[in-house]
């Protein structure tokens, strides 16, 4: 957990198998201009990036660190920019490179606070002034069946509460949206709502999506 490709084997096994659900709310997107310069970081098979493409944005590109969800993607949707990210979290982008950066359930798939930080400041070098960062992540479910396996993991592990592994070898990080919006501390929040997604191991779960603005 020490770093973000630590759980590449995963993402480039059954993880690249599995189905992303987060929606779009292009309301939030209705202001910006449709030749922004887009990035999804962490665009898993390029499902995002495949919705906004069709609504108009005409410079929307991809980066994940997975190898096999970016093949996958260019054989969805061969029309579209994939790259493989190859030291994350860095990119070879320029600072200022992009107006909107989408974080789709990435921060959910990077267990590491110190990571999450690091992450979110490469988002923000690569934001131009202004820029906005679209954030869809989990928060931390109030069942019996999530309760019991945030405690398990702390105790096993001496993790942070919210942290859990899946039953198919995963480690993911629920949040208190408190600890989201710390992580955001550095940009504007503009907007926030609660949502409900199917994860993709098929379980109804509560997340939240933020939407912010550098500075």
């Amino acid at each position: 957990m020490k770093h973000l490709g630590s759980q590449i084997a995963y993402w480039d096994g059954v993880g690249a198998t599995k189905t992303f659900t987060h929606p779009v709310n292009l309301n939030w997107l209705a202001g910006v201009s449709r030749d922004a310069r887009v990035l999804d970081y962490g665009c898993g098979y390029g499902r995002v990036m495949a919705e906004l493409s069709e609504h108009g944005f005409r410079d929307v590109s991809g980066v994940d660190l997975s190898p096999a969800l970016i093949q996958r993607g260019r054989q969805l949707w061969p029309d579209l920019r994939f790259a493989v990210l190859e030291c994350p979290p860095d990119l070879t982008d320029a600072s200022g490179s992009f107006d909107v950066v989408l974080l789709f359930a990435v921060l959910t798939c990077v267990p590491d606070g110190h990571a999450q930080r690091a992450l979110v400041e490469e988002v923000n070098r690569v934001l131009a002034p202004g820029g906005v960062l679209y954030v869809s992540d989990l928060v931390l479910q109030d069942d019996e069946r999530n309760r019991s396996r945030y405690a398990a993991y702390a105790r096993q592990s001496g993790t942070p509460y919210g942290l859990f592994a899946t039953d198919d070898g995963a480690v993911c990080r629920h949040h208190d949206i408190a600890e989201l919006r710390a992580l955001l501390s550095d940009f504007d929040l503009v907007d926030e709502r609660p949502i409900e997604v199917a994860t993709m191991h098929g379980h109804r779960s509560q997340a939240v999506q933020l939407l912010a603005r550098k500075r």
